[in-house]
């Protein structure tokens, strides 16, 4: 994985690499984990409504600064950061209407 400003690249099952925008970065203390939100870039992976793909990873630095992103395999782990997802994009529906001064 290479980290760049608010980028990283991901390697797929096929062995291509994928540049992603990252979207937020937090922490668990439940889980005492780092997790890492992110969404490929590209139109071929924005949905027929307009949605970008949005994917999740927990995520270990390492000594090289640019770290490990491991899947998530436990379904009460994905609940919980699917509910702060489902809050981060709350927020930024808010953030839209609110207005200008």
């Amino acid at each position: 994985m290479v980290e760049e400003m608010n980028r990283l690249t991901i390697i797929n099952e096929d062995h291509q690499e994928i540049e992603c925008e990252i979207l937020f970065t937090f922490d668990s203390e439940d889980y005492e984990k780092s997790y890492v939100v992110f969404s490929p870039i590209g139109e071929e992976y924005v949905d027929d409504d307009g949605y970008p793909e949005v994917h999740a990873a927990s995520y270990t630095p390492d000594e090289d600064g640019e770290g490990v992103l491991t899947s998530i395999d436990d379904d009460n782990e994905w609940d919980m950061i699917e509910e702060v997802i489902a809050s981060f994009l709350a927020e930024e529906a808010g953030e839209d209407d609110e207005p200008v001064s």
